[in-house]
């Protein structure tokens, strides 16, 4: 059995990163690759490496005298790889970005064929798409929530207004009448006896609104259950019926007068939305361009 120049390669990075989760950024893959490299190159010396703690890998005596012994060498082999690897003129980055469905499809989906690099998109929940950021799954992520990771950062580029939104063919007038005297009690339990739209995805919306506005836990269910928010536009559009949706969603269909706006108070609620990225990424030029086009469309 030889040793394989990956290993040492992981051994370099995590002995001079500190950390698996470093090394694992800076080499561009996963974090339990790291450990199974580290795993395999200490099985294969019969010694430990490193001494693990919550902070920091310690390199051990044995650690120290490996680095000490592959550093010149390994620095020899990587900068022949540079030199030497060939690259094609037709390569191609492949950038992977999470999202929800309806944003993907309301910005980027008509710029795809557009883009002088690989994309792949996934659809999530926003704690998922922040685990898979942190561990180099996805490379940027758009985002209503910022995660903890100390490996991500996040910029904040625009905001969604949530809004109560109708069907045009719906009767407001009561609902209207009730909003504007300030009866909001009385608004509340009329808008319960309604035909409801919401995603089974994401309730968070309806429950932040109702709470937000009428100060009180939405204990009612909605009676139709739909795949996602541009489906529930396809349904209110030229029907009845109500639904809590983010206003650059929906724009389209206000402004051909399918549905209306019915109510977003006073003081609306709003989510600021983030740009999420590793700190350290080598596809900057790429992720630029992304967020060039998301913000085009806000």
């Amino acid at each position: 059995m030889r040793w394989n120049l990956e290993w040492l390669r992981t051994f370099k990075a995590i002995y001079e990163t500190g950390t698996l989760s470093a090394a694992a950024q800076e080499l561009f893959i996963s974090q339990p690759g790291v450990s199974l490299h580290l795993n395999s190159l200490e099985s294969f010396t019969g010694t430990k490496l490193f001494d693990r703690s919550a902070r920091k890998m310690v390199p051990t005596e044995r650690g120290k005298i490996l680095y000490n012994f592959i550093l010149e060498p390994l620095g020899k082999l990587e900068l022949a790889e540079e030199q030497f690897h060939k690259r094609s003129q037709t390569e191609r980055a492949t950038i992977s970005i999470g999202m929800c469905f309806e944003t993907f499809q309301y910005t980027l989906e008509e710029h795809v064929t557009e883009l002088p690099f690989n994309l792949i998109i996934k659809f999530g929940e926003y704690e998922q798409m922040q685990d898979d950021l942190d561990n180099g799954s996805l490379d940027l992520i758009v985002s209503s929530h910022k995660g903890n990771q100390k490996n991500l950062e996040y910029e904040p580029f625009s905001k969604e207004r949530i809004v109560l939104v109708a069907g045009n063919k719906t009767d407001t007038v009561e609902l209207e009448k009730l909003l504007k005297s300030g009866k909001l009690k009385e608004a509340s339990a009329w808008l319960k006896k309604q035909l409801w739209y919401s995603t089974a995805a994401d309730m968070a919306h309806l429950k932040h609104f109702w709470m937000k506005h009428f100060d009180e836990h939405t204990d009612f269910s909605p009676n139709y259950i739909v795949p996602n928010i541009s489906s529930i536009i396809r349904c209110l559009g030229n029907s009845e019926g109500f639904s809590v949706v983010p206003d650059f969603l929906c724009q389209d269909a206000l402004e051909s007068g399918k549905i209306k706006l019915v109510y977003e108070g006073d003081d609306p609620l709003e989510n600021i939305l983030y740009f999420g990225t590793r700190k350290k990424t080598i596809y900057k030029k790429e992720i630029e361009k992304l967020e060039e086009l998301l913000r085009e469309k806000w």
